[in-house]
C-alpha cells in the first residue's frame, strides 16, 4: 500500500503536470499568433487620405496609424517627411498637392500610400493675353471640380503679392494677369523671360480651421510663344509627365506632354505653378 504521504502528493502532482502542460501549449500558441501577426502586411495609412493643416501653435505633425521600423519616403518634392517614423510636418510642406508616401522594411518589402495636403493649387499653364485668357484660378484639394470654400475664406493675408504687384482677389484668389502686367511687374515695357516670384497668404473656410496658409507662383512674361526658352519647356515637361500624383492632369500645356512615366522624373520640382503670359 502508498504510504499516506504518497496518497497526499499525487494528486498535486498530477495538478502541477496540468498546469505545465497547459502553459506549455498557450506558449507554443503565443508563438503561432506572433508569428502569424508577424506576416500580417504592413498597412500605410494616415487615417485619412485628406490632411488638413491645423491653426495651432507650432508645426502641426501627422503620423502614420500604425509604426514600423524601416524608412519612409515620398514623391514629389515638397513634402517634409521624417524618414525614420513617416511622420509629416504639415505646417512646413508645400500644400495643395498629392504625395505618395512609401515605406520600406528592413527586408525590404515595401508599401504605399497618397495623401493630399488641402489647400490651393494654380496648374503650370501658358495665359495668352491677346486672347481674353487672362485669369489664372486657384485650384482646390487638387481638382477644378472641387468648389472653393468662399465664404469666410481670405487670400492675400498680409497683402504681400498685391503689394508687390500681383493682383489677387482677396475674395477667391484668382489672379488678374492684365492687371497685374499693367502693375510694372515686368517693367514698363515688358521684356522676355523675366520672372517673378509672389507668395499668397490665405485662410480657408473649411477643415484648417482658417489656419494660415500660403503659397508660391511664379511668373513669366514672353511675348510670343516662340521666346519661350527650352529650360521652361523641359520644367513643364517634366512636371506634366508626374501629374497624375499632383492630381493635375493639364492639357493647357498641349504639345508640353511626354510619354515618361512619373517615377522617371522624380527629381522635378511641382512648386512654384509656372503662370507663363503670352502678349500676343
Amino acid at each position: 500500500m502508498r504510504s499516506a504521504f504518497t496518497q497526499l502528493k499525487s494528486p498535486l502532482m498530477k495538478r502541477r503536470s496540468f498546469q505545465k502542460t497547459f502553459f506549455l501549449f498557450a506558449f507554443i500558441a503565443g508563438l503561432s499568433c506572433n508569428k502569424k501577426d508577424s506576416e500580417v502586411p504592413y498597412s500605410l495609412s494616415y487615417g485619412s487620405s485628406v490632411i488638413y493643416l491645423k491653426n495651432q501653435p507650432g508645426d502641426y505633425i501627422v503620423y502614420p496609424l500604425q509604426s514600423k521600423p524601416g524608412t519612409y519616403s515620398a514623391f514629389p518634392e515638397g513634402i517634409e517627411l521624417d524618414d525614420n517614423t513617416g511622420a509629416i510636418n504639415v505646417t512646413d510642406s508645400e500644400t495643395g498637392l498629392r504625395y505618395r508616401i512609401m515605406h520600406t522594411s528592413v527586408n525590404g518589402d515595401t508599401t504605399s500610400t497618397i495623401v493630399l495636403l488641402s489647400g490651393i493649387q494654380f496648374v503650370d499653364k501658358f495665359y495668352n493675353l491677346s486672347q481674353n485668357d487672362s485669369i489664372a484660378f486657384p485650384i482646390y484639394n487638387g481638382s477644378s471640380a472641387n468648389p472653393l470654400p468662399l465664404n469666410g475664406s481670405s487670400f492675400d493675408e498680409n497683402n504681400n503679392a498685391n503689394s508687390g504687384g500681383c493682383s489677387v482677389t482677396t475674395t477667391n484668389g484668382q489672379i488678374n494677369l492684365t492687371q497685374t502686367v499693367r502693375n510694372g511687374i515686368f517693367g514698363a515695357v515688358p521684356q522676355n523671360d523675366v520672372r517673378k516670384d509672389f507668395e499668397i497668404e490665405y485662410r480657408l473656410n473649411d477643415e484648417s480651421g482658417k489656419a494660415l496658409n500660403k503659397i508660391k507662383v511664379r511668373m513669366y512674361w514672353y511675348n510670343t510663344m516662340a521666346d519661350v526658352p527650352a529650360d521652361l519647356w523641359q520644367i513643364l515637361n517634366d512636371r506634366q509627365s508626374q501629374g497624375v500624383f499632383l492630381g493635375m492632369n493639364n492639357p493647357a500645356l498641349g504639345n508640353a506632354s511626354t510619354a515618361r512615366s512619373a517615377m522617371a522624373t522624380a527629381l522635378a520640382k511641382p512648386r512654384p505653378p509656372c503662370v507663363i503670359i503670352i502678349g500676343q
